[in-house]
């Protein structure tokens, strides 16, 4: 069976790396002068920003395959698996990586709303990519962070920190929206992936065996992260994927309704809904009639 290893502490992390611990709950490196990982799995307990410079190797993230280009960056959230691939010795690439414990950011405005930073959760293949003005930016920010764990820890010591981790996702969030924009193409391509996947799903007998169409399904279709997904959709349509979703069923139900010879209950389980009661409730709340008023009034 495949050796997992828990990565759970900064101080765990550093010292697979050789390099020494200055601050507990964090720690920036320059991968050049680190030591090698090993071609295993690791499990980590810790959040990671990692900025490849190079091409070099594969990971593996999931059951996913990545090769790093020169100037990307990737996001691991506690929890998540990365894998050196099998056969490979020495995974060594140039860059630079921040690693930093969860704890970290109790009782500072950037735990509030980490959440909000959802490229956390998107798969290693959706990675993002830098220009070079923009990695510069980046490699400022860990510039940052660097300089205070140098300092004497103090009591502005985790504020000054946690507030030049947030200035990085912030300037993060940026560069995705950019990288959303010049690859507007690609992205209608996956719309138009999207409807083709919700009108098979409605033409088939999935509804009444699975229910309604989730999020997360559609986004297995179309070999995405569900957090990825979601940010595109809104990124291109201006609605969450769930109020895309929606307005799907929506539209199919607009025409279903005139088919006399089927109750709305009848309308309402075809197409997935498990009680024609939220069937109702989502087409007056969408159109401002019922479905019985619909049909009677066109």
């Amino acid at each position: 069976m495949e050796e997992i290893v828990h990565i759970d502490s900064v101080s765990q992390y550093n010292t697979m790396r050789g390099i020494p611990t200055r601050h507990p709950l964090i720690t920036v490196l320059d991968l050049a002068k680190a030591q090698p990982m090993p071609a295993k799995s690791f499990n980590f307990g810790l959040y990671a920003v990692g900025l490849k410079e190079l091409n070099h190797g594969q990971l593996r993230y999931g059951r996913r395959h990545y090769d790093y280009q020169e100037g990307s960056l990737i996001f691991i959230a506690p929890g998540q698996m990365v894998g050196v691939e099998p056969g490979v010795e020495l995974f060594a690439p140039k860059g630079w990586a921040l690693l930093f414990h969860p704890d970290l950011l109790h009782g500072t405005p950037l735990g509030k709303h980490m959440q909000a930073y959802s490229f956390f959760t998107y798969a290693v293949h959706e990675a993002l990519h830098l220009s070079e003005k923009e990695k510069g930016i980046v490699l400022d920010c860990f510039a940052n962070i660097e300089y205070e764990l140098e300092q004497t820890i103090d009591k502005h010591s985790k504020t000054l920190i946690a507030s030049n981790i947030e200035l990085l996702l912030k300037y993060c969030l940026r560069f995705y929206d950019r990288q959303f924009i010049t690859r507007d193409t690609a992205n209608k391509g996956i719309l138009e992936r999207f409807e083709r996947v919700l009108g098979g799903y409605f033409s088939s007998d999935h509804p009444q065996k699975e229910g309604l169409p989730s999020v997360a399904y559609c986004a297995e279709a179309l070999h995405l992260s569900p957090n990825y997904f979601g940010d595109l959709v809104k990124k291109e349509t201006g609605k969450s994927a769930q109020e895309y979703i929606q307005a799907k069923v929506i539209d199919i139900a607009k025409e279903r309704v005139f088919n006399l010879h089927k109750s709305v209950s009848e309308i309402a389980y075809e197409l997935g809904f498990k009680y024609p009661q939220h069937f109702t409730r989502l087409f007056k709340q969408k159109t401002g009639v019922t479905p019985n008023a619909y049909r009677t009034r066109n």
